[in-house]
C-alpha cells in the first residue's frame, strides 16, 4: 500500500495548507470508510447526494487515521487536525492514485467488458502469479472510487497489477484508464448491461473502447474478435503496438481448436500450444474465451506454457460465478447469481443444456436489470428460447423474470414453469420437485440476491 510522508501526499494530491508540524508524518494506506479504517491510514472524506464524509473526520482520527484530506468547499478543517486542503476530495484521491501508479514499476493490466470481467481478472492474475508478484482488484472496487483505492493498495514491489474496470455511462472507462495508464487492456465482450444508460450495444462498445485512452503506446490490446461492434471500430482508432484477438472463429489470434465439457470443468486446445490441452475447473464454454484472453496476456508477458497449464487447472474464481456446489442432499447447484444480462443468461442456459449425467435440470432465473426500454422484450426472448429438452423445470423470481415464465409456458407441460416474487415460496416449491442426481442453475442480476436461496437448497 502507499506509504508516504504527508509532505509527499500533499504534493501528489495538489493539496495545500498542511501545518509544518505534520509534514513528516507517514501515512500507510488510504481509506474512504471509517468503518474499515486501519491504523495510520489517510482518510479521504467523500461527498454524495445524501452523505458527507467530512462529518466523520473525528471518528476516523479516533480510529487511528494519521491524517485527512479536506475539501476547500467545507471551510477550514478543525484546529489541530493533520489536514491537507484540496479542491475536491474525490479528484484528489484520483490524482493521488495516478501519481502513485506512475511511481511504481508494476505493469498494470486493465480489464473491462459487459460480462466476464471478474472471472477474466481471476484468470489473468492466476497465470501471472506463476511468474510474478501479483495483486488484483478485490471485491467490486472497479469504479471511479474503487480503481484509485485498488492502485493505492498496491505494494511497492508488486510486479503485476490486474485491475477490473466497470462503468455505467460514457467517460467513466476513459477516466479509469487515464488514472491507471495500463500496459495491457482486455475487452471481454459487448453485451446488454447498462443499455438503460448507454442506449444501444453500439454505445456500450464505444464506452468499453475508452479503455484505450490511457493504454501505453507500446502496450497490448486484447479484445473479443467475434464481436462486429468491436472489430468495426478498432480499425479506425489509434491502437498500441500490440493487438491480439480471441474468440470462437479461427480468424482470431487465439481460438479453441477443440472444447470438451467434463463433469467438473472444461478441456480445450489451441493452435499455439501444440500437443497440449488445458483444463479449466469451471463450467461453461464462455469461460474458455475468458481463458483465451488471459492466455494472450500471460504469453505476452512471457509466462511459460507449463505455468499456463498448471495455473488454469488450479483456478479459483470469485464466488457466485459458475460456482459448482455439491449438496449434502445429493443434488448439484450451479451458483451463477452474481450478475446477469441476456448474453450471460443465454450462456448459462446453453451450459445447462450441454450438461450430461443429471436426472432433472432445473433453472431458477431472476430479473436482469439495467436493460432500459427493452427490458421486457429481453426477458421474453429468454423465455421463448426455453424448451423441455434444455431444462425440465423453470422457476422465475422477480417482476421482470415473470416475463420469462409467461413466454416459456406454452412450450412446457402444466406445472413445469412457475413465477414467484417471494423467495420462501419459491424455495418451498423447488424443494418439492428436486431430488438427488438433479442439477439446479441459479442466475440473476446482483440486485436480486438469488444466493439467498442457498441455505434452503443445501
Amino acid at each position: 500500500m502507499i506509504t508516504r510522508t504527508l509532505r509527499e501526499i500533499q504534493s501528489m494530491a495538489d493539496g495545500r495548507g498542511l501545518a509544518n508540524e505534520f509534514l513528516d508524518i507517514t501515512v500507510h494506506g488510504v481509506s474512504t470508510d471509517t468503518r474499515t479504517i486501519q491504523q495510520g491510514n489517510l482518510y479521504v472524506p467523500l461527498k454524495g447526494a445524501k452523505f458527507n464524509g467530512h462529518a466523520f473526520v473525528q471518528d476516523a482520527l479516533d480510529k487511528g487515521a494519521s491524517a485527512v484530506l479536506w475539501s476547500e468547499t467545507e471551510g477550514n478543517p478543525p484546529r489541530g487536525v493533520p489536514a491537507i486542503i484540496v479542491d475536491d476530495t474525490l479528484r484528489a484521491l484520483q490524482r493521488l492514485a495516478h501519481r502513485y501508479r506512475k511511481q511504481l514499476s508494476a505493469k498494470v493490466i486493465a480489464i473491462t467488458g459487459s460480462n466476464g470481467k471478474t472471472t477474466t481478472k481471476d484468470m489473468v492474475a492466476a497465470l501471472l502469479a506463476t511468474t510474478y508478484k501479483v495483486q488484483k482488484t478485490e471485491g467490486n472496487l472497479n469504479n471511479h472510487i474503487g480503481v484509485p483505492l485498488t492502485l493505492l493498495r498496491l505494494e511497492e514491489d508488486v510486479e503485476m497489477a490486474v485491475v477490473e474496470m466497470g462503468m455505467s455511462n460514457f467517460g467513466e472507462i476513459e477516466l479509469l484508464s487515464n488514472i491507471a495508464e495500463p500496459d495491457a487492456a482486455i475487452i471481454t465482450n459487448i453485451g446488454e448491461s447498462h443499455l438503460q444508460e448507454l442506449g444501444s450495444r453500439e454505445g456500450i462498445a464505444q464506452a468499453k473502447l475508452e479503455i484505450l485512452s490511457g493504454l501505453k503506446k507500446n502496450g497490448l490490446f486484447v479484445y473479443y474478435g467475434d464481436e462486429p461492434l468491436l472489430a468495426s471500430r478498432v480499425s479506425s482508432l489509434p491502437l498500441p503496438e500490440h493487438v491480439l484477438t480471441f474468440g470462437q472463429g479461427n480468424e482470431n489470434d487465439y481460438y479453441p481448436e477443440s472444447v470438451h465439457l467434463q463433469a467438473n470443468g472444461m478441456v480445450f486446445t489451441i493452435r499455439q500450444a501444440t500437443n497440449r490441452s488445458f483444463f479449466l475447473p469451471v463450467l461453461g464454454k464462455h469461460h474458455v474465451y475468458n481463458a483465451l484472453a488471459a492466455i494472450a496476456v500471460a504469453r505476452f508477458f512471457d509466462v511459460s506454457w507449463e505455468n499456463v497449464q498448471e495455473a488454469l487447472s488450479q483456478l479459483q474464481v470469485t464466488r457466485m460465478r459458475m460456482e459448482v456446489i455439491e449438496t449434502k442432499k445429493g443434488w448439484t447447484i450451479i451458483n451463477d447469481a452474481y450478475n446477469a444480462s441476456p448474453t450471460s443468461m443465454k450462456a448459462a442456459l446453453q451450459l445447462l443444456q450441454e450438461l450430461m449425467g443429471y436426472k432433472k435440470k432445473i433453472a431458477v432465473l431472476g430479473d436482469m436489470l439495467e436493460l432500459g426500454d427493452r427490458e421486457v422484450e429481453f426477458h421474453q426472448k429468454i423465455g421463448a428460447m426455453l424448451r423441455p429438452e434444455i431444462v425440465d423445470y423453470v422457476f422465475t423470481y422477480g417482476t421482470l423474470a415473470r416475463h420469462i415464465a409467461l413466454a416459456a409456458r406454452p412450450f412446457f407441460p402444466d406445472g413445469r414453469v412457475n413465477a414467484y416474487e417471494d423467495k420462501r415460496a419459491l424455495a418451498n416449491d423447488l424443494l418439492a420437485v428436486v431430488s438427488p442426481g438433479d442439477v439446479i442453475l441459479l442466475k440473476a442480476s446482483r440486485g436480486m440476491k438469488l444466493e439467498e436461496l442457498l441455505p434452503d437448497l443445501q
